[in-house]
């Protein structure tokens, strides 16, 4: 059994990166200090610009021996730096796209004397051209208003439209504010969506992911929930613990459904003269009529119209059910 796949090891990566085999690594993504002055419970981000930039080649040219032939390389760095960084990666692999990072960050305060940086930006580097990427895995889907609208005869059957669209070169995905569930005690925690994007498009399932600065640790959470592997490095031992215990959170993991085992029909919905006599659903009703597109399962119906006046012939008597005041499930 490997000593180092689906393992984080609390240690500077380029002490530990011997451990790894050369050639094992299908997709090396990692989001290295930009050396803004951040503190990290060490001084990796607070060089010198000439160091820092001399560093990066050095963790670069010891990393990249350990990644296969048709992976590839995602880079996190700061528009400040970026030209020099892409630069140097250019003369050891071909670079596929500079994403940008959108953090959603709101129009309030910030600088007066720049335009406000909002942005970080990714490069996205392959060794060689059949290096493997899965479109289909991260397309986004398109709501049915634009399904609709492209429903003539020259669409009908498009791929595209069934599957979705290209995530395209902007990521527009808010960063992770302190109220977020999914947030820890990490500076610059990227958010899982964007790296889940990454290693589904960019790594094999059953592949290896290397991540060398896991910080709080979403690369190995990405590469778990993807089913993928991965393996890393972290020097702060506090994100150390941080990471493990995001993993150990992970540790029993769903099953999956049995294909052979037939789903149990679901209950059918209470007759006309009982519903409505559940305080509970009666609010329940209230809160989906209000926000009909939280739960597509039920539908709004509107006001009875007011019933007709008979002017000569008298009904006959008759019990009829109460109308109710819950929405009928579709």
């Amino acid at each position: 059994m490997s000593t180092w796949l689906d393992q984080v090891f609390c240690e500077d990566a380029l002490a530990g990166l011997h451990r790894i085999p050369d050639g094992s690594i299908d997709l090396i993504l990692t989001d290295p200090p930009y050396n803004l002055g951040k503190d990290y419970g060490n001084a990796s981000d607070q060089q010198p610009v000439d160091d820092f930039l001399a560093w990066t080649e050095q963790w670069v040219d010891a990393a990249l021996p350990k990644l296969k032939e048709n992976g590839s390389l995602y880079v996190f760095t700061t528009w400040r730096s970026a030209p020099e960084i892409f630069v140097m990666l250019k003369r050891r692999m071909t670079m596929i796209n500079e994403i940008i990072w959108d953090r959603r960050v709101p129009s309030m305060g910030g600088t007066v004397r720049s335009f406000t940086s909002v942005h970080d930006t990714i490069g996205f580097f392959v060794r060689r051209k059949d290096y493997y990427f899965n479109l289909d895995a991260v397309r986004i889907p398109y709501d049915a208003e634009t399904k609709k609208a492209r429903s003539r005869s020259i669409f009908v059957g498009a791929k595209w439209l069934e599957q979705g669209y290209n995530p395209k070169d902007l990521w527009s995905v808010s960063r992770l504010h302190r109220q977020h569930a999914e947030r820890v005690d990490h500076p610059t925690q990227k958010p899982l969506e964007i790296i889940e994007r990454m290693v589904k498009a960019s790594c094999p399932p059953g592949g290896v992911v290397l991540d060398l600065f896991m910080g709080s640790g979403t690369t190995a959470v990405a590469a778990r929930n993807t089913g993928r592997h991965f393996t890393g490095f972290e020097l702060n031992p506090d994100y150390c613990r941080i990471l493990a215990e995001r993993l150990d959170q992970l540790a029993v993991e769903p099953q999956e459904p049995d294909p052979k085992v037939r789903p149990k029909r679901p209950a059918s919905p209470p007759a006309a003269g009982q519903q409505g006599s559940d305080p509970k659903a009666r609010a329940k009703g209230r809160v989906r009529a209000a926000d009909p597109g939280s739960d597509p399962g039920f539908l709004v119906t509107p006001p009875a119209a007011p019933a007709r006046k008979r002017a000569t012939r008298k009904p006959k008597s008759k019990v009829v059910a109460a109308p109710t005041s819950v929405d009928s499930p579709e």
